[in-house]
């Protein structure tokens, strides 16, 4: 299991197929919120908290869980301030509940409560990517041509600092070709992101969590040619790999 701080309101923990064969947990099992899950989360809690002082205390999380190969799986944790605000997309946490009054003393970070909701997000991607799967059967021809295309995106960031953020959450999960570059006149900076040998599906996941940093715009290649003309350019090729080792 590892956990990386990604702000002081946002950490990034990726676990592997091996973490959960340790602690004899299957992905499937996930969903039905047994002792061994709530006892993972638990686990991953109080370790942000030991080593970043990631404190919850009555705040809550947002939570998004992306799938990686070979069974592993990413979840970005934020603190929010506003959970009337939260997306769809996420699952709500609170502090702990019965469950967890024999988990130890005074000071010990609280222990999430909406265990289930997140185990249920674990059970939908999966169930989703087996529908992924089935659709893809007898559709090779379309989906190798329309995957071998390259895909750009372009995104409008207000602060290197989101950038910055992004480049954290995304590392060891995207590789394509990305550039970045800065408009002096409005002092924003301008994300390029391809697809590169992404599939579809990983590219979108990717593009949906950079559009939670920024805003994204309609991609055309005058405006990189215009970046590059008029020296705006701070990192070619591989801007986030390069960031996210900063």
């Amino acid at each position: 299991m590892k956990i990386e701080k990604v702000n002081d309101n946002q950490i990034r923990c990726t676990l592997t197929r091996e973490d959960l064969e340790d602690r004899h947990i299957k992905i499937s099992e996930l969903a039905y919120g047994s002792a061994k899950a709530k006892s993972l989360f638990k686990d991953m809690v109080e370790q942000a908290n030991y080593e970043f002082g990631f404190e919850t205390n009555d705040i809550p999380l947002m939570v998004e869980a992306i799938p990686l190969p070979s069974e592993s799986i990413v979840l970005i944790i934020t603190k929010v301030e506003y959970p009337d605000e939260l997306d769809t997309r996420f699952s709500k946490f609170s502090e702990a509940d019965d469950d967890f009054t024999d988990l130890g003393n005074a000071g010990q970070p609280p222990v999430i409560k909406g265990a289930a909701d997140i185990l249920e997000l674990f059970e939908r991607i999966k169930k989703e990517n087996e529908k992924t799967a089935d659709s893809e059967q007898g559709t090779d021809d379309i989906t190798e041509e329309q995957a071998e295309a390259d895909v750009v995106k372009l995104f409008v960031f207000d602060k290197f600092d989101d950038v910055r953020r992004i480049s954290h959450v995304l590392d060891g999960f995207y590789s394509g070709r990305n550039d970045l570059y800065r408009d002096a006149s409005s002092n924003k900076y301008y994300l390029v992101a391809h697809k590169s040998e992404h599939t579809p599906k990983e590219f979108n996941k990717v593009c949906n969590i950079i559009s939670e940093y920024a805003y994204q715009k309609n991609y055309v290649p005058a405006n990189e040619a215009f970046f590059k003309e008029h020296g705006n350019v701070i990192i070619e090729e591989a801007a986030i790999q390069t960031l996210a080792v900063l």
